[in-house]
């Protein structure tokens, strides 16, 4: 397991060199945990987190899977960075791989309104 971590860190400060978050265009960082997601749109220049979501706040998860629950969680960030007048984002998949929940919470929020 901790080779796992070890390579998913190593992507992470890959992935971190190039991306980089503004007031204008703040970096919508993931991560997950074996059973929740968290979202976070982060201004690097000033290191100061925006907005942050999880998916503990969605009502309905029991009944739902895991990647239902984080594509809700997309939707639910990407709707309070609209309020905020939010609406360009650079995603940073924090060395997880795009596939899955990941791609999900990525789809979710593309959906409710962000672009990257």
């Amino acid at each position: 397991m901790r080779n796992k971590q070890k390579k998913r860190h190593r992507r992470h400060k890959r992935i971190r060199a190039k991306t980089f978050g503004t007031a204008k265009r703040p970096r919508f960082s993931v991560f997950r945990s074996n059973r929740h997601i968290y979202g976070q749109l982060i201004d690097d220049d000033k290191g100061r987190t925006l907005i942050s979501v999880n998916d503990l706040e969605i009502k309905k998860k029991s009944e739902t899977g895991k990647i239902k629950t984080a594509y809700e969680t997309g939707q639910l960030i990407a709707k309070k960075a609209l309020e905020k007048g939010i609406k360009e984002v650079v995603f940073d998949r924090g060395g997880y791989k795009y596939h899955g929940r990941v791609k999900a919470a990525a789809e979710g929020a593309r959906e409710g309104g962000l672009d990257f």
